[in-house]
């Protein structure tokens, strides 16, 4: 294998060297191999670390099983490390089969549950997840989000319901989450939004608040929903402690717009590879800005 061997102690090594240095690894979500490739190759090229997410509706289309042995495959064909996350895993039965099918991360998602239930969900799966590792010696790292910013990545006329400044995560309930639950990340809601507003400027994160929580807990902390952010914000999270910003709509934004001027201009294409080729290549553009971003 060209790259490293893809187990969890290395990439939790990674993640808190990221941090240390003031840079964040790029996580990206995929629903198809031409854009794991996109991805991947814009790594290789910057000769970084990147991350591949799979939502729990993005792994049912794609196959669970299969999502693992493309990223596989990736890591035969590259030099940089490429870890596969289970994105948004909503119950312990989901969090099993990824664990035991070999990906190196989950997200367990019980955001939009009462918070002692919350706290229930995330510690019944790392406790399994736990017990898993004794068994293998394979070692998964668990994430978990606390205070709700949306679940769609889609593109909005306005913010998702229940997202407001009262589901903001306080400093409090992210020291007592993290505490109790034993999560390896802690994923915060400080104003971020999955999903992107159409004819509006993105929310303002609460750098502030992520500079409290950041000092309250000892984990990496994890930026979701960045799409549409600006770059000052996202510099001012990765600065106070997020060592892994997640990026979706935006991208996958890019691979539609692509296509579709590609298929504008060759309204009698047919072959998916050649309109999904101009998908690739715009996706491109916002992984590499991005990359380029989180090192800096």
């Amino acid at each position: 294998m060209k790259g490293l061997q893809k187990q969890s102690p290395q990439y939790l090594d990674l993640i808190n060297e990221y941090k240390s240095k003031g840079h964040a690894i790029a996580h990206f979500n995929i629903s198809n191999l031409d854009q794991a490739r996109a991805i991947v190759e814009v790594a290789e090229e910057l000769k970084q670390p990147v991350i591949i997410g799979v939502s729990e509706g993005e792994r049912a289309y794609m196959g669970e099983e299969m999502v693992r042995k493309i990223v596989d495959q990736l890591n035969e064909e590259h030099s940089v490390p490429i870890f596969l996350n289970a994105d948004h895993t909503y119950s312990i039965e989901k969090v099993k089969q990824v664990v035991e099918l070999g990906y190196d991360s989950v997200i367990v998602d019980g955001a939009k549950l009462p918070y002692e239930e919350n706290v229930a969900l995330v510690k019944s799966c790392v406790d399994y997840v736990r017990g898993y590792e004794e068994k293998t010696g394979k070692r998964v790292l668990v994430e978990a989000e606390l205070g709700y910013i949306g679940q769609s990545s889609s593109l909005n006329s306005a913010l998702p319901e229940g997202v407001s400044e009262e589901n903001l995560t306080t400093v409090d309930q992210a020291k007592d989450f993290v505490i109790r639950t034993g999560v390896d990340m802690f994923a915060p809601a400080i104003g971020n939004v999955h999903g992107m507003l159409i004819d509006a400027v993105e929310p303002a994160l609460h750098i502030d608040r992520l500079k409290d929580i950041s000092s309250a807990v000892d984990v990496p902390l994890v930026l979701h929903g960045a799409s549409g952010n600006t770059d000052e914000d996202l510099k001012g999270a990765i600065d106070n402690g997020v060592a892994i910003i997640h990026i979706n709509t935006e991208i996958r934004k890019a691979f539609r717009d692509g296509e579709m001027a590609y298929l504008a201009e060759h309204p009698n294409e047919v072959a998916p590879y050649k309109f999904g080729h101009e998908g690739q290549e715009e996706m491109k553009k916002i992984v590499k800005a991005k990359m380029l971003l989180y090192a800096q």
